[in-house]
């Protein structure tokens, strides 16, 4: 009898053990079906004095606006500010700060979308707030800020490329162009200036280095495996600061370039692409390239990780923001008032492919599942076929990799703080 109930404990015993260990394949079935984890702004991530995010993990940051008004928006900018600060990520470089992103002599160069009208380019209300929160700087902003894109000078809303002075722009004041924004903080005594790059786009140039000052794109002659060679523009602000966007501030007295000077803030709004699936951070980088001067090389080359290549092979945004006040998620690149989405959220991350991961699988892929004849499939980030944004993205990832540079499309390695 004694050898019967030790022989019914053990079988009740691995009956218990078979059942957590089934429980636990189940939520680990159920843990790969949710989203990144979205921590609370008070949620603590980071260690007591830890000045960063754990390393190998990607950190994005969300706010929500409330509505489309442009006092709303601007405060929501202060409050995604707060929120990175509160969670390891300096904004502001001070002298208790020394790896905050921004020092109050940087030239920041905000590079926007501005080829299309209507909802298909940054939401200038959200420029506003960024340029405002740069000369707030607590060291006393003594900089200059760029704002600036290419366009290509070709298509767009009126099929001549990109503009700064969008009569139908996307702001809650339909009629607030980005130039107006500029003007408005110029009056204001501060270094700000509007550069549209299409105007020098089908300009190659040489490097200040070489005793050239003429705006327009420097080309380099190597030929990349993702098929794209290399451009960037370069040219002197209307404050005399000359610019190249690869390697810094040109320093005349000394023949130098200054390149820790410069500082970009990519600030790309989330749509659809009838091409390329999903326009987001690593797609935006196309507006740093000239497509005129490489035969169409450097947009083919996206598919193929191109985005990828460019940022490695210039310079990496110190900060991606993305803009999803409005959002599109049919006919983009060109996203008209009509086919606009309203989401009232905007998001911040140093890695552009894991915002752009997150961004597209949570935020655009559900809005566009919704709509007839849907195409949100392709807009997969998790997709691996060639004509998914999985795949190309996923290229651009590995080019970043090569150069040693944090990017990820692995949820569990990305943080969501806030919401």
């Amino acid at each position: 009898m004694g050898k019967i109930k030790r022989k019914s404990g053990i079988l009740l015993l691995l009956a218990l053990i078979l059942f957590a260990a089934v429980c636990a394949a189940g939520c680990i079935a159920a843990d790969a079906q949710r989203p990144p984890a979205i921590l609370a702004p008070d949620d603590n991530t980071t260690e007591p004095g830890q000045q960063a995010p754990v390393q190998g993990i990607s950190v994005i940051y969300v706010e929500d606006t409330g509505t489309t008004d442009a006092e709303n928006v601007i405060s929501g900018v202060k409050r995604l500010i707060r929120l990175m600060q509160g969670r390891g990520l300096d904004f502001y470089q001070t002298q208790s700060s020394q790896n905050g992103l921004i020092a109050p002599g940087d030239v920041v160069l905000l590079e926007i979308n501005c080829q299309w009208a209507e909802r298909g380019g940054t939401n200038t209300d959200l420029i506003r707030g960024v340029i405002q929160a740069l000369v707030e700087h607590p060291g006393g902003f003594s900089g200059e800020i760029i704002v600036a894109d290419n366009g290509q000078a070709q298509y767009g809303s009126e099929r001549r490329g990109g503009s700064l002075n969008w009569a139908n722009a996307n702001s809650a004041d339909r009629r607030q162009s980005v130039m107006d924004v500029v003007r408005s903080f110029r009056a204001g005594g501060y270094r700000v200036t509007g550069v549209l790059w299409d105007d020098f786009t089908a300009v190659q140039v040489e490097e200040f280095s070489e005793g050239n000052n003429t705006d327009g794109f420097v080309v380099e002659n190597t030929r990349h495996s993702t098929g794209l060679e290399i451009s960037y523009p370069k040219f002197t602000t209307e404050y005399g600061t000359r610019v190249s966007f690869k390697e810094g501030i040109w320093i005349a007295n000394t023949g130098t370039y200054d390149s820790k000077k410069l500082k970009v803030i990519n600030m790309p709004v989330l749509k659809s692409h009838g091409g390329y699936q999903v326009t987001g951070a690593v797609k935006g980088y196309m507006g740093t390239t000239s497509d005129r001067l490489t035969g169409r090389r450097a947009h083919n080359s996206i598919g193929l990780g191109g985005m990828g290549t460019q940022m490695a092979g210039t310079r990496m945004p110190v900060l991606n923001i993305m803009d999803m006040i409005w959002i599109g998620p049919e006919r983009g690149p060109n996203v008209p008032y009509a086919s606009a989405k309203q989401i009232n959220k905007i998001a911040a991350s140093i890695d552009p492919v894991a915002l752009d991961y997150w961004a597209s699988k949570y935020i655009l892929m559900p809005e566009a599942a919704k709509l007839p004849g849907s195409r949100a499939a392709s807009m997969n980030p998790d997709g691996s076929e060639p004509g998914t944004f999985g795949h190309w993205l996923r290229l651009s990832m590995n080019e970043l990799h090569k150069a040693g540079i944090q990017a990820t499309m692995n949820e569990s390695e990305i943080r969501v703080v806030g919401g």
